[in-house]
């Protein structure tokens, strides 16, 4: 079966959780390229997190997604996000992923509850979490606009592209639960900074640029980078 995917940009709209951490750069070093600088907020700590995410009716696609952001980088003077695993429930969102962007979607299988939601890849949990209502009565919804950098690159080429989300966000209050069988355990992501729930979202995964040449290297996935 011949898989097709539409033409970059992709403007996806839905809801999403977004958890922020700060990482251990020890623990984010072997998910990332070499070539790339992380950069460090505080003394060995860098910017890192899950977004699990929903995109509905009016999509370009609609399909579930899992974002694992192993570090916050640099690269000749640009800064960004590494995504060190992906998730999808779309082989077209699979195809469109790597060879547009060179990011390393997988299959999963997505589970949204009311007040949670699991990805497993078969048989293995990959993570869950679960959230609750917003903090007091401030912080219920108000409308922000945000874009940033993120590098990607399955091969030799290092690309980087722009996305643009926009969205209501609420803080609220929950936890993630990541196994020890996840492909991302080693993150050790397990105690958030912070957790946003996106609603209304739009979604813009912008036209990727190369940027440089990656060497490879063995992740402890056992995946090349």
């Amino acid at each position: 079966m011949t898989v097709k995917y539409p033409p970059v940009p992709w403007y996806l709209q839905g809801r999403a959780i977004q958890i922020l951490n700060l990482v251990n750069i020890e623990n984010s070093r072997p998910f990332v390229p070499p070539e790339l600088e992380i950069v460090s907020l505080f003394p060995g700590k860098t910017l890192g997190g899950t977004y699990i995410s929903t995109y509905e009716s009016g999509s370009i696609l609609e399909y579930n997604e899992l974002i694992v952001v192993a570090a916050l980088v640099r690269y000749q003077g640009k800064i960004g996000a590494w995504i060190s695993h992906i998730y999808v429930d779309n082989e077209d969102s699979v195809a469109g992923g790597r060879e547009i962007w060179g990011l390393p979607k997988e299959m999963a299988e997505f589970t949204w509850e009311k007040d949670s939601v699991s990805v497993r890849q078969q048989e293995r949990q990959l993570c869950r979490v679960r959230y609750k209502k917003e903090w007091f009565s401030f912080a219920t919804w108000w409308q922000q606009p945000f874009s940033g950098n993120v590098f990607g690159g399955l091969e030799s080429e290092l690309l980087l592209f722009k996305s643009e989300l926009k969205s209501q966000l609420g803080i609220v209050s929950g936890n993630l639960e990541i196994p020890q069988e996840s492909s991302f355990a080693r993150l050790n992501l397990g105690q958030p900074w912070l957790i946003l729930n996106c609603q209304n979202l739009e979604l813009v995964a912008g036209i990727p640029k190369v940027v440089g040449t990656k060497f490879f290297q063995e992740n402890p996935r056992g995946v090349s980078f």
